[in-house]
């Protein structure tokens, strides 16, 4: 089934298309009194006689026109009903639209209005592979591990940020989504990565802390290790709030041509704060955005009290 995608204000929508490909079926819709019968069968279904007199057409014609849309599977036969004594054969379009194809030529296709949104295409154009998202999701173990003894809290907000991408980019073969346990093979860390929650649910948001612009403040404790909040490069700022996060697009350590991005919190209600600040406000996060690197502080905020984040700011941004 062929489909004919046209975008309004409202969103996309869609009807049924009649893709013609032989030029003979020209000749058809080319005829005046066919393409008027086209037309009035396209509202609602009719049958000969009735078609007849709402044209002014002698009816014997109208029944040579049917033939001919018929052969040529332009219309359908919807039902018979008994009318005066006789049988009358009701008629419908057999599609809401006809195009023509001169070209075999097609182009990858997602049902989304983010398609031509030029933006965030070029915020994520390195994990782009010809509309099919190239790269692994990469999210902490949920078990106590690494240095810190950790159990992840923040990996379901990977699911939201993996329905936002769903909207432009189509679903590779290979399962995207990996534990940052199952990840730290040296050829899974050459992919271009998504990461997403800090060092201490994330054991690879610990190798890469390093290289960010914007770092997670580690040292050792009476009791391991202590989180001392988040510090800026750029400003010698310190970010301590748990509501508080990084998002930063930069080059792969692991490998030059391949991109990491990184979303994590000082707690999990920081990422969350990151995954919404790209899922909901990424027009405003990403003004003016031009370079490949990229990073931006993020807070959330509970504007209504019900004790969830339910707004965005940025902080401090490159």
């Amino acid at each position: 089934m062929n489909k004919l995608i046209k975008e309004k204000k409202e969103g996309l929508v869609s009807k049924e298309v009649f893709i013609c490909k032989k030029p003979e079926k020209l000749k058809v819709i080319g005829n005046k009194n066919c393409f008027r019968i086209l037309k009035l069968l396209s509202e609602k279904e009719m049958y000969p006689m009735e078609i007849a007199k709402k044209l002014n057409i002698h009816e014997q014609k109208v029944y040579y026109y049917i033939k001919l849309l018929t052969k040529n599977e332009l219309i359908k036969n919807t039902r018979i009903v008994e009318k005066k004594g006789g049988m009358a054969r009701y008629y419908k379009t057999c599609y809401d639209s006809i195009a023509i194809e001169i070209s075999e030529n097609e182009k990858p296709y997602l049902n989304s209005s983010l398609i031509n949104e030029p933006l965030i295409q070029k915020f994520f154009k390195e994990f782009n592979n010809n509309s099919t998202f190239n790269g692994k999701i990469v999210v902490g173990s949920p078990d106590a591990h690494g240095p810190f003894k950790s159990r992840a809290r923040d990996g379901h907000y990977a699911i939201y940020l993996g329905m936002f991408l769903g909207e432009f980019f189509k679903l590779p073969k290979d399962f995207i989504v990996k534990l940052d346990v199952d990840i730290k093979a040296e050829k899974e860390m050459k992919n271009n990565l998504i990461i997403i929650g800090g060092p201490g649910p994330n054991t690879i948001a610990s190798e890469i802390n390093k290289y960010l612009p914007v770092q997670f403040k580690i040292k050792p404790g009476g009791e391991g290790y202590l989180f001392g909040g988040l510090f800026s490069k750029n400003t010698g700022r310190t970010y301590n709030e748990d509501s508080v996060g990084i998002i930063v697009k930069m080059r792969n350590p692991f490998q030059e041509e391949k991109t990491i991005l990184f979303l994590a919190g000082n707690k999990a209600v920081g990422t969350k704060a990151c995954v919404m600040a790209i899922c909901n406000n990424w027009r405003d996060l990403l003004k003016d955005y031009a370079n490949e690197d990229f990073y931006a502080v993020i807070q959330g905020f509970d504007l209504d009290g019900d004790g969830k984040i339910d707004s965005i700011e940025v902080l401090e941004k490159n």
